[in-house]
């Protein structure tokens, strides 16, 4: 008789090799909207809480590449209505520019129906990884990220999130996934990443809602981030990420290798790992999926990006992220 697990494993198999592929009612259930070249998500839709999108080049079957060093990204935001817990993010992640269809003989889908979605966190959500089906949530896609912008009206941060993994794969252990407390810095994925965020590093008054702010969030702006190479060439390797609007900062406007470390010893959080810029700038060669989406916390409330951590002293350095409150912030 087959064991449990060998049937699952079977049943796995099987749903990618039968499913059919409708596609998603995108208006109806998720609220998202397109007209001209403008892309409309909602924080609330009728199908829950929550959107995420990725773009797909001219063709509709894959999706578009970014090979970001040596280039600059810019994008206008406009920030007023999202409040304290919420999270409008803008990033880049190492998925199949296919979706998965040339590696998966199961998957018959691929970039067009969005599958191979992954990211830094291993997430455990998708409900297909590898063309197969992923049941009762066990497996998680693990894949390189880089966080070009997390922000509400109240905070923002960009982030590293290097992976050992070349390209996405499918973690089983939770060793490997990082998924519980005691293997979070075991994974194949650097979680917490190096974060640059302007309140935690001091400048309480460069980021919020008014005109005391030197960035009033009550108001588009501009985001203009850098990838600057060793050689200042697209075939050389990453060793900077650079915030242009940032540039007063106490005399620090960007992500290095030394800003990492000097910071995380600083804050007292767990080392730098997985290789740094160096294995984010190998990950990023060949193009990188841009990814969009609208989302809210409901483990932390954002409290990792807007406010303080539960359990952490605000008085500690880099304890306080920005001025929502803790408990709180649930939009």
């Amino acid at each position: 008789m087959a064991s449990g697990t060998a049937r699952r494993a079977r049943l796995r198999k099987k749903c990618g090799e039968i499913c059919s592929l409708e596609g998603a009612d995108y208006e109806g259930l998720h609220a998202i909207t397109t007209f001209d070249s403008a892309l409309e998500l909602k924080l609330e839709t009728p199908g829950g809480v929550g959107t995420r999108v990725y773009m797909l080049d001219a063709s509709g079957k894959r999706y578009k590449q970014f090979d970001l060093l040596n280039q600059e990204l810019t994008f206008d935001v406009d920030m007023s209505t999202l409040p304290c817990g919420s999270n409008g993010a803008l990033y880049f992640s190492k998925m199949d520019a296919d979706g998965g269809i040339a590696r998966f003989l199961t998957n018959n889908a691929g970039a067009e129906y969005g599958t191979g979605y992954c990211d830094a966190q291993c997430t455990k959500e998708v409900k297909f990884i590898n063309g197969e089906a992923n049941l009762e949530h066990k497996y998680g896609a693990c894949c390189t990220e880089m966080d070009i912008w997390e922000a509400n009206s109240m905070a923002t941060a960009y982030t590293t999130h290097p992976c050992s993994t070349d390209g996405q794969e499918r973690c089983i252990a939770d060793e490997d996934c990082g998924a519980t407390k005691e293997t979070r810095y075991s994974g194949w994925c650097d979680k917490p990443g190096c974060s640059f965020n302007p309140y935690r590093m001091g400048l309480k008054k460069f980021y919020g809602r008014g005109k005391s702010y030197d960035i009033d969030t009550t108001r588009p702006f501009s985001v203009i981030t850098q990838f600057i190479t060793d050689d200042d060439t697209e075939t050389g390797e990453l060793v900077e990420i650079r915030r242009l609007t940032w540039a007063t900062l106490n005399g620090t406007d960007s992500i290095t290798d030394a800003m990492c470390n000097s910071s995380k010893a600083l804050f007292n959080d767990h080392p730098y790992v997985m290789g740094g810029l160096a294995q984010l700038s190998k990950q990023i060669v060949g193009g990188m999926t841009l990814v969009m989406s609208i989302w809210v916390d409901y483990g932390s409330n954002m409290t990792w990006l807007d406010s303080f951590k539960t359990g952490e002293d605000p008085k500690d350095p880099g304890a306080l992220r920005g001025d929502c409150p803790n408990p709180g912030g649930d939009p």
